[in-house]
């Protein structure tokens, strides 16, 4: 049975007395009690600056949804810091996280029996997971983010939290001193927000808008701006809008709406943490996607607007050129715009009142940074059910790099040798057992990236890996390798000194082995014992399925 198909309001009757009664409890009066109920699902705590600011985002949506008729009820979900758990063995457990926010949401939702929901949430695994409840509730919704941080200032130029990790890779080189690295610590983050960079935070909060379900504009407020209050007021009045003309989520979220979002993605150059979070999504959804799908919208996808990493420009470059909107209107031609958006209004009705306000920023398609989408996908006998990669990241002269394999079994093994500088320019870098299942948990390798830059070796050498890659990361990388090393892929059998090829432009990624020898090693392959066997994570690993679905704990309809 779907949630809502023999659905009652719980409130109302004599039945409803026991309910209503411990409402009134906390203070709901009767005519609180005759409105819709929405829940205002928050992500606030004092953990992450990304979700920092919105205890006071939600008093803004409270009143909003009140002012419009309806009854705010708020409760909280867990919310952690990427940033705060990289490199570190914290990072197992941040992609689980999202499949428990978007459960704990369901279940609150649920067992409540609410009317709607407004999902407050800014961060990298916390916007895809409340994307997903949405997804799964099916009630009227709407996103509404906290906002990104303001730029840091370090020795006159702007610069992100990204630049403390290339920061630590110079200063053990030798290229920045003591006080100077100090400098850089104290001034990187100059106040709450997501991560300044278009990183995963960023690109789901842009995903969120370009799905339809955030208001337009709304994306990339900076977190500071006042306007990130007058938008989440809107946002509360709209949802009870949308309670009233019976929009729900999946009326918004369909496969046309996901790929107007992939394609917005592709044209900021995105994530690579995209393609597990869309993937869940449509599981979710129960739209069947296929990953060879995001190679057909990149194939077809300008890539117009190149931010930090990929360039100089911030989130607030991003934000006064318009936004997510912006680049939808640049992009108008090959989206779907009939599309439903939580607007009530389709995407070209939408689109009528927006206009790029920096081309410098947002290219029109005709001047577009390149005729391709800054997202990849790759495959070959090395990822035969696909690896992901970012070309908006990586120099041109560095899409196609050839070399000996560096094998290391986990991202700790690395980090060693990274510390004693046994990394030669040509190699190949291999970092295994780091999948979901491996992991377990699918860290991110952002630290060994930026520590790889920071050396100045970021054009000379490529990191492969069957984990993840966080959304700041820049250079020649290949993650996501499925099947992953603990589910006996082929990486689980590559040795030093295995020759790998990676061709970007070509979307291939192998080992000169032939099959005869790969199936070989295969055979003679000992699967790993568990690294963790007890836990939210040892259950994780059992029943979490391939990067390539979405690293998903869910069943099938």
């Amino acid at each position: 049975m779907e949630f809502g198909e023999d659905k009652r309001n719980i409130l109302e009757g004599d039945e409803g007395a026991q309910q209503r009664a411990l409402y009134k409890c906390m203070g709901y009066t009767n005519d609180d009690l005759k409105r819709p109920m929405i829940a205002v699902v928050n992500s606030w705590n004092t953990a992450c600056p990304g979700q920092f600011n919105l205890r006071d985002v939600a008093q803004s949506v409270k009143n909003g949804i009140y002012r419009a008729g309806g009854t705010p009820v708020e409760f909280g979900t867990i919310g952690p810091c990427d940033g705060v758990a990289d490199g570190n063995e914290g990072m197992m457990y941040i992609l689980p996280i999202r499949d428990v926010i978007a459960q704990s949401v369901e279940v609150m939702t649920l067992s409540h029996q609410l009317d709607a929901v407004v999902l407050l949430c800014s961060c990298d695994k916390i916007v895809p997971g409340m994307l997903m409840a949405a997804a799964r509730l099916n009630l009227p919704a709407i996103i509404v983010a906290g906002g990104p941080m303001l730029a840091g200032v370090f020795e006159g130029r702007k610069i992100d939290v990204n630049q403390i990790m290339i920061g630590l890779g110079a200063y053990n080189a030798g290229k920045l001193t003591k006080e100077q690295y100090e400098e850089l610590e104290a001034e990187a983050c100059p106040g709450p927000g997501s991560c300044q960079m278009m990183g995963t935070a960023n690109t789901m909060c842009t995903i969120a808008e370009a799905i339809g379900l955030s208001l337009p504009g709304s994306a990339a407020i900076p977190a500071v701006n006042a306007g990130r209050l007058r938008v989440a007021m809107e946002s509360g009045i709209q949802i009870v809008e949308l309670v009233k003309k019976g929009i729900k989520a999946r009326d918004i979220m369909t496969r046309e709406s996901l790929e107007n979002a992939i394609r917005v993605a592709m044209a900021v150059g995105g994530s690579t943490n995209l393609f597990l979070h869309m993937m869940a999504l449509a599981f979710d959804l129960g739209i069947d996607f296929k990953m060879e799908e995001f190679n057909r919208l990149s194939d077809t996808t300008p890539y117009i607007c190149s931010l930090i990493p990929a360039s100089n420009y911030t989130m607030e470059d991003y934000w006064a050129a318009g936004g997510a909107a912006a680049v939808m209107k640049e992009l108008k031609s090959i989206l779907h715009t009939d599309c439903l958006t939580v607007t009530g209004k389709t995407v070209k009705e939408n689109l009528k009142s927006i206009r790029n306000k920096n081309p410098e920023v947002i290219h029109p398609i005709e001047k577009a940074y390149d005729k391709t989408g800054g997202l990849a996908v790759l495959a070959g006998n090395l990822a035969p059910d696909t690896g992901i990669t970012r070309p908006a990241v990586i120099a041109k002269e560095c899409w196609k790099m050839q070399g000996p394999a560096r094998v290391f079994d986990s991202e700790k093994e690395l980090f060693k040798a990274l510390a004693k500088n046994d990394i030669k320019s040509g190699d190949i870098i291999v970092v295994r057992y780091e999948g979901p299942k491996g992991g377990p948990g699918m860290r991110e390798m952002f630290v060994p990236m930026e520590l790889i830059k920071g050396m100045g070796m970021e054009k000379e050498v490529a990191l492969i890996t069957d984990g993840r890659f966080s959304g700041s990361n820049s250079g020649l990388f290949v993650g996501h390798i499925c099947p992953e090393a603990a589910d006996g892929g082929p990486i689980a059998i590559i040795k030093d000194g295995d020759v790998i090829d990676i061709d970007v432009e070509k979307r291939t990624i192998n080992v000169r082995l032939s099959n005869e020898e790969i199936n070989n090693r295969l055979k003679n392959w000992i699967k790993p014992k568990p690294r963790i066997k007890e836990g939210y994570l040892a259950f994780y690993a059992q029943v979490v399925k391939p990067a390539c679905e979405g690293a998903v704990v869910g069943v099938k309809k």
